[in-house]
């Protein structure tokens, strides 16, 4: 899928959760970083979990490009998903761990093998492909995470709080290297992150959710002027 037909929207998309109502309408330009943000429990998880296909919505449509995504399941959308966790599995090896973005079962042409190198390099992990995810930093799981990403060529990353467990040079660190990347690819990326730093640094645009609804979005720095909504005004007073 090319950029120019990434573009994410959530057409008046509700969804219930127990006692939680979210509804959504937004949309999330091709081949931009849009952060998503806002307080604990309102919503930015459960944002990615619809765009993802982790939640179905109770009303309402979820798109990408033209393309409705209503019935396809996870593993037919066009992303790749970065959490905080990295997702590694601990047993294998890290050329391993990033050949499952490519192929489940791990059936690799030469190409595949070619391009997972590649990736590796990418993120400055170059001589890793053995390395347990045990024996590496956080910061070195976080970009074997990203190089995993980058090998499934899909137009769209979800990155839910990625950088949430590094130090700030390493998070600083983290933060060039996706944005150098996603630059050079053109993804559409949705951020979700508690940090005004990485929004600064990152995002062309925010949308920013309180109680499972969508109180501001726009460009990032009229975010950092909206502070006349006493909802971002508090977040950004952190």
């Amino acid at each position: 899928m090319k950029s120019d037909q990434a573009k994410v929207r959530l057409e008046q998309v509700s969804l219930q959760l127990g006692r939680q109502h979210f509804f959504f309408d937004a949309s999330f330009e091709e081949a931009k970083v849009t952060a998503v943000v806002g307080p604990s429990g309102s919503g930015k998880s459960t944002l990615l979990n619809l765009v993802a296909g982790f939640e179905t919505p109770t009303g309402g449509r979820v798109l990408i490009g033209a393309d409705d995504m209503g019935g396809r399941d996870p593993a037919e959308r066009p992303i790749s998903l970065i959490f905080q966790e990295n997702n590694l599995f601990a047993h294998l090896d890290i050329v391993t761990n990033v050949g499952l973005g490519i192929s489940p079962s791990l059936r690799l042409t030469q190409e595949d093998k070619a391009r997972i190198a590649s990736a590796l390099e990418r993120v400055g992990l170059a001589g890793f492909e053995k390395r347990l995810p045990s024996s590496m930093s956080g910061g070195e799981r976080q970009r074997a995470a990203l190089a995993r990403a980058l090998v499934r060529q899909r137009a769209v990353m979800l990155l839910d709080e990625p950088f949430a467990a590094l130090d700030p040079g390493l998070r600083a660190g983290m933060a060039g290297l996706l944005k150098e990347l996603q630059s050079e690819n053109d993804n559409t990326v949705l951020l979700v992150t508690h940090h005004p730093d990485d929004i600064r640094r990152l995002a062309d645009a925010v949308v920013f959710l309180s109680d499972g609804k969508i109180l501001f979005q726009g460009a990032t720095e009229a975010f950092f002027s909206a502070t006349d909504i006493p909802e971002v005004g508090a977040f950004l007073q952190k």
